[in-house]
C-alpha cells in the first residue's frame, strides 16, 4: 500500500527548544495510528504541524502525494476534534454539525441530509435542535466527531478527545470512534498520553519520547517487543531486574542464575525487564527452569485479579510484580507472607 501521510525531517524549535527532531514517518491509506507519549513530548506539536496550525522549523509533510507543507489549514484536507469539544455554544446541535458544510456553501436541502446522517452516524438522531450546553460531555464529543467528518475529509485528527469525559465514558466512546472508523475508513491519528486507549484502538502506536519517535510499532509490538527502556517502562507494567549477562545464555540476577534468549561472548551488566504476567505462579513443573521462591510482602486488589509483589533472596534485593487471579490467590489461601514458587519465563525477558 502506498502511503497516504508521510512526514519527513520534520524538526520545531521554539527558540532554544527543540520540542521536535527528525521525525520521519508514514502512514497508509485507512490506517489508524496513535501517538503515545508524556506530557511535553512533541506529539500534539506534531499533530498541530500536521494540521497546519503549528509551522515546522524544517521538514516536509505530504498527503496523498501532495506538498502540503506550507499550505495554512483551510487548503488542507482534515478533519479535526479537540479535547475541549470546541462547539459554537449559540449555534443548534445540527447548525455546529453543519458549519463547514455551509462555508463551502453547499445546497440547504443537500446539508441538512448530510447533518440527519451523521447525527444517526454518531448515535444521536434527533438531537439536532438542541444546544451544546444541554448535552453531556460524551455527547458534546460526538457531535465535535460529526462535524469533522461533515465535509468527508481524507484525514481525520484526534487531539486527546476522551481525556475530559468520565472513565465509563471513554471507554465506551474509544470503541464507537475505532467502530467508526474502521467502517468510514478514513485515515486516522490520535494523540493520547493514555496508553490503554492507544493499545486498544490504535493499528500502530507512534511512541514519543522528548520530541523523538523511540519506536512505531503494532500495540502487540510495543507492548511484547519494546525497542527501549522508555518505552518497556511507559506501556503498560513492568519488572525492572539488575542483572549480569553471562556467557551462554544466562543472566545472573542476585545470586542466581537464569535462563535467557541472549547470546553474548563477555559479561555485561543489564537490566531485565519483564511483565508482570511473564512471572509464572502456574503451572510450574518439575524440572522447569528459572524457578524461585518467594514472599508475599504486598497485594494491590484491582477487582478480578491482584498486583502481587513478592520478595526473594533468590533475586536480590530487588521485588517482582506478578498478575494473580482472586480465585487463584483464593485456592491457595496466600495472603500477605505467604510463600510460592515463581519462575520467570526465558522469552519474555528483555535486555537492555
Amino acid at each position: 500500500m502506498s502511503d497516504y501521510l508521510r512526514l519527513q525531517g520534520i524538526r520545531k524549535s521554539f527558540g532554544s527548544f527543540q520540542a521536535l527532531a527528525d521525525i520521519e514517518l508514514a502512514i497508509t491509506k485507512g490506517e489508524f495510528v496513535c501517538f503515545l507519549g508524556p506530557s511535553g513530548c512533541g506529539k500534539t506539536t506534531l499533530l498541530r504541524i500536521i494540521a497546519g496550525l503549528e509551522t515546522q522549523s524544517a521538514g516536509s509533510i505530504f498527503q496523498a502525494e501532495r506538498d502540503i507543507s506550507l499550505l495554512p489549514p483551510a487548503e488542507r484536507d482534515y478533519g479535526i476534534v479537540f479535547q475541549s469539544y470546541a462547539l459554537f455554544p449559540n449555534l443548534s446541535v445540527a447548525d455546529n454539525v453543519a458549519y463547514g458544510l455551509v462555508n463551502r456553501k453547499q445546497p440547504r436541502r443537500q446539508i441538512a441530509q448530510r447533518v440527519d446522517e451523521l447525527l444517526k452516524l454518531v448515535g444521536l438522531p434527533g438531537s439536532g435542535v438542541k444546544f451544546p450546553a444541554q448535552l453531556s460531555g460524551g455527547q458534546q464529543q460526538r457531535i465535535a466527531l460529526a462535524r469533522a467528518l461533515a465535509t468527508s475529509p481524507g484525514l481525520l485528527l484526534l487531539d486527546e478527545p476522551l481525556s475530559a469525559l468520565d472513565a465509563l465514558e471513554r471507554v465506551r466512546l474509544r470503541q464507537e470512534i475505532r467502530s467508526l472508523q474502521r467502517k468510514l475508513g478514513v485515515t486516522t491519528v490520535m494523540v493520547t498520553h493514555d496508553q490503554e486507549e492507544a493499545l486498544s484502538v490504535a493499528d500502530r502506536i507512534v511512541v514519543m519520547n522528548q520530541g523523538v519517535i523511540e519506536q512505531v510499532g503494532t500495540p502487540m509490538q510495543v507492548y511484547r517487543d519494546p525497542a527501549s527502556p522508555f518505552v518497556a517502562d511507559f506501556v503498560g507494567k513492568i519488572n525492572v531486574l539488575s542483572g549480569r549477562l553471562q556467557p551462554g545464555r544466562t543472566v545472573q540476577i542476585g545470586d542466581s542464575q537464569f535462563v535467557c534468549e541472549h547470546d553474548t561472548e563477555a559479561q555485561r551488566d543489564v537490566k531485565v525487564y519483564l511483565r508482570p504476567e511473564d512471572v509464572l505462579a502456574r503451572p510450574i513443573a518439575a524440572g522447569d527452569n528459572n524457578v524461585f521462591e518467594g514472599a508475599i510482602d504486598k497485594i494491590e486488589f484491582l477487582g478480578s485479579y491482584c498486583l502481587v509483589r513478592v520478595s526473594s533472596p533468590a533475586i536480590g534485593a530487588q521485588p517482582v510484580t506478578v498478575y494473580l487471579s482472586l480465585n487463584f490467590l483464593a485456592e491457595q489461601a496466600l495472603q500477605v507472607g505467604s510463600r510460592l514458587p515463581l519462575r520467570l519465563l526465558p522469552e519474555r525477558m528483555r535486555l537492555f
